[in-house]
């Protein structure tokens, strides 16, 4: 690992451990850990697992993704090169991102939204939705179905799909989090998500069966 190169995201990684230290003192004993679809809390914990879970869930999702590589037996992930970087600065930066929320929350529940959390979903989603466009197939990253990973054909259009269909999907979650009322739009996100995620799989699958009759007519 050079250390420059991975210097954005390890700084990215310590932020929300900054931040939890500033605000410390002032944090109640019992702070928010969980919310439930409602946007509502639905779990307290203590200011030290609060601690452990800025540093090491952010930290575990970089290690993660830094030892894929590693171990992808052929070496598909390290095909990919700057895209794979991108999207593990994406995810870093993601997670981090939440971890401040959280942190907000805990030091200001009266100004804290559950749509801020949603809103970064949203924004994932985007974002997402750019890189899928052009992410190359292996085991680890992207529309992994048994079908996208039989053919190399269904691997691209399946995400040439979820691309296009994750980015303006992003956009949609973001427009329904900011114009509909709180409780309504997190049900309404939440439709809107399991469909962003299931299309793609049906049309992995829908693609397979088309091939297939092809050969089957040869």
């Amino acid at each position: 690992m050079h250390l420059k190169k991975e210097l954005p995201s390890l700084i990215l990684i310590i932020l929300p451990v900054l931040y939890l230290w500033y605000v410390w003192s002032g944090l109640p004993e019992q702070v928010p850990i969980h919310w439930n679809i409602h946007g509502k809390v639905d779990r307290y914990g203590s200011k030290t697992e609060l601690f452990y879970l800025v540093l090491f869930l952010p930290l575990f999702i970089y290690m993660v993704f830094l030892l894929v590589p590693k171990i992808d037996p052929k070496g598909l992930i390290g095909r990919m090169g700057g895209k794979y970087k991108q999207l593990r600065t994406i995810l870093t930066f993601f997670i981090s991102a939440i971890m401040l929320m959280i942190i907000y929350s805990s030091a200001h529940p009266d100004l804290f939204k559950s749509s801020f959390i949603l809103i970064a979903v949203s924004l994932l989603f985007v974002f997402l939705g750019n890189y899928f466009k052009t992410v190359r197939p292996n085991y680890f990253v992207g529309i992994r179905t048994p079908w996208t990973l039989e053919n190399e054909e269904i691997w691209k259009e399946t995400h040439q799909l979820a691309g296009k269909l994750w980015f303006f999907g992003g956009l949609l979650l973001l427009l329904t989090t900011m114009a509909l009322p709180e409780e309504i739009g997190m049900r309404a996100f939440m439709v809107i998500a399991m469909m962003l995620f299931l299309i793609p799989v049906v049309y992995s699958f829908v693609l397979f069966r088309r091939i297939k009759a092809r050969e089957g007519q040869e």
